[in-house]
């Protein structure tokens, strides 16, 4: 033993032993007080370490957990290039992923690709894909997947409700890794066209476009998104009552973090309502504004996101010669209270809106308030002036509105058509009857919506139609307003024609500066709320039912009920303790950063 160690043991020793002695020197009151204080020091020490312990540990996501929504409808495309309703796409976006993908911070991020480069002249968009990419099989993602995927969306007897988006763009390989796209003329939302999911060749290449809708892969579907399907329940009839995914422990971007997302199917809003009565499912999507005042009031979590939707009356002069009248179009617009539109139809879940693009949109300008706020009184006593100006008599028998031109007398009344839901038919109640106290007569003319769209809609018989246009996320709203989109297939439904606008839309969407963009759609916007083809009514918004033990959940912008789970593999359930050191230090990795 060294000199210095014997010495210092001998120095312990010896304060041990003069311990000893003070101890025993004590009274026996004053060793049962020593003895308190040896354990209140001890206790305090303890206590001290573990919470200094608690203090430096931080909760971090781990993987483990499930949660179960109900959705209303049944899916029966669960494939990128078919889905089309609420169903299909809610279980596409589950299963399958894109070159990009959309984030609920609103961002497009590399998703499949790892990088991508565009010309000089904005018409070729050449793609890498990442290393190490695989579908629910196991088979690698390459590109001869991607072109198979655009070709088939592209293929005019698949019938794909994205073929348009593809139209006139060609794609090339160039290798395993690499994807070309070259556009005919620049087209500055294109990278959004990109988000569409890719199928496996392997699988999908022996299916003819004949089969295409009929086949079983379209419920039974394989992609390379975050959940995979593990189990499909149905019922007697054959039809889809509920689906059971798992995480994808190979999704590129990180395996998700709850183990499994059930999704229930419903036929109707009240057999969904009773479901969540009855805690058969944790959350809903698109919840009605009536149900979610209830929900809300009974301190349910709610997850509300404007939709770029616009809902209006949309005038078909070529019908209805009576709107090619300004005063009339004025007029209509002026007395509308789109205040009390959202207040009783949506109770208050919704935007006014006074031009042609939603909230959120390049070029959107708020609605005015002072006129958004204007008494009804004066609302209508503005309508009427502008009418009697114009030279409009209420007839003396039944007191609508007369004009006498040399032509002959010109009444105003006409039809409102719309859908048999809900919030539309009520909706256009409340127009009737703002319009009829300034003196019109209108009627109106409720249609099942696929009666609606096919018989109404595309033919443009109507003379006002009370609807809903989906704008998009990269707002691009030359379908709606170019004049080149006035007949079927074309949703310019008020049959909208203006050469300056035209221009600016045209303009616009070659663009790739957002800057200048915004120039030419809020220049565009100006033009329309001059011109009033439509009475602009109002935007609603998503509603989502979601469990309190969801964390990492961001809404973002929403265009389709499907896009809520856009960042799903970043929610999480579970969590576990970790120092903070070691989270700064970057020893807990993050899921991405492999990327």
């Amino acid at each position: 033993m060294e000199p210095t160690q014997e010495n210092d043991r001998k120095k312990i020793s010896s304060l041990i032993s003069w311990l000893k002695k003070i101890i025993a020197s004590f009274s026996s009151e004053e060793k049962r007080i020593f003895k308190i204080l040896v354990i209140v020091a001890v206790a305090s020490g303890a206590a001290f370490l573990w919470g200094a312990h608690r203090a430096s540990l931080e909760a971090v996501p781990t993987h483990g957990g499930s949660f179960t929504e109900g959705i209303i409808g049944t899916p029966r495309f669960i494939n990128p290039l078919l889905a089309v309703s609420d169903a299909d796409r809610d279980m596409t976006a589950l299963v399958y992923s894109g070159l990009m993908r959309l984030t609920s911070d609103d961002l497009l991020i590399p998703d499949l690709a790892q990088s991508y480069t565009v010309s000089p002249n904005g018409l070729t968009y050449t793609f890498t894909l990442r290393k190490n990419i695989f579908f629910h099989d196991n088979t690698p993602v390459t590109s001869d997947d991607v072109l198979f995927t655009v070709l088939k969306t592209q293929e005019s007897s698949i019938k794909s409700p994205r073929r348009a988006s593809w139209d006139g763009v060609s794609v090339k390989t160039d290798g395993p890794n690499i994807v070309i796209f070259t556009l005919k003329q620049p087209y500055a939302p294109f990278l959004e066209n990109t988000t569409l999911g890719i199928l496996p060749k392997h699988i999908w290449e022996t299916v003819s476009a004949e089969q295409f809708s009929l086949s079983q892969l379209n419920v039974s579907a394989i992609g390379s998104g975050p959940y995979q399907i593990k189990k499909i329940t149905k019922n007697a009839a054959g039809i889809p009552e509920q689906a059971v995914l798992s995480a994808f422990k190979k999704f590129i971007l990180g395996a998700p973090y709850i183990s499994t997302v059930t999704l229930k199917f419903y036929p109707n809003e009240q057999d969904l309502l009773l479901a969540y009565q009855s805690r058969a499912i944790e959350s809903m999507s698109a919840v009605p504004p009536s149900l979610a005042e209830t929900l809300s009031k009974n301190g349910k979590r709610l997850e509300t996101s404007p939709l770029p939707r616009v809902f209006g009356v949309f005038f078909n002069q070529n019908q209805q010669p009576l709107f090619a009248n300004a005063a009339v179009r004025h007029a209509l617009n002026t007395v509308t209270d789109r205040k009390q539109i959202i207040s009783d139809v949506l109770h208050g879940y919704g935007t006014p809106l006074m031009g042609p693009l939603p909230s959120g949109s390049l070029g959107y300008q708020s609605a005015n308030k002072k006129q958004i706020d204007q008494d009804e009184n004066a609302r209508k006593a503005e309508a009427i002036s502008i009418l009697t100006k114009d030279g409009w008599k209420p007839n003396p028998k039944d007191g609508v509105l007369e004009k006498k031109t040399k032509k002959g007398t010109t009444r105003l009344t006409f039809s409102i058509a719309t859908s048999d839901i809900a919030e539309l038919k009520q909706a256009a109640e409340m127009l009737k009857k703002m319009w009829e106290a300034i003196g019109a007569h209108v009627t109106l003319q409720i249609f099942e919506i696929g009666d609606l769209n096919q018989n109404i809609i595309r033919p443009r018989k109507y003379d006002a139609l009370f609807f809903g246009e989906i704008i998009g996320r990269d707002a691009d709203p030359f379908a709606f307003w170019h004049s080149s989109q006035r007949l079927d297939p074309g949703l310019n439904i008020a049959l909208y024609a203006n050469m300056a606008t035209d221009k600016l839309l045209e303009e616009a969407r070659t663009l790739s500066e957002k800057q200048e963009r915004v120039a030419k759609y809020q220049a565009f916007q100006n033009a329309v709320a001059e011109d009033i083809p439509a009475v602009f009514t109002y935007a609603p918004e998503f509603i989502y039912v979601i469990p309190d033990g969801i964390k990492g959940f961001s809404m973002g912008s929403i265009t389709v009920p499907a896009d809520r789970f856009a960042s799903i593999y970043n929610w999480y359930i579970e969590t576990d303790q970790v120092w903070k050191i070691f989270t700064k230090r970057g020893t807990v990795a993050n899921k991405n950063s492999s990327l």
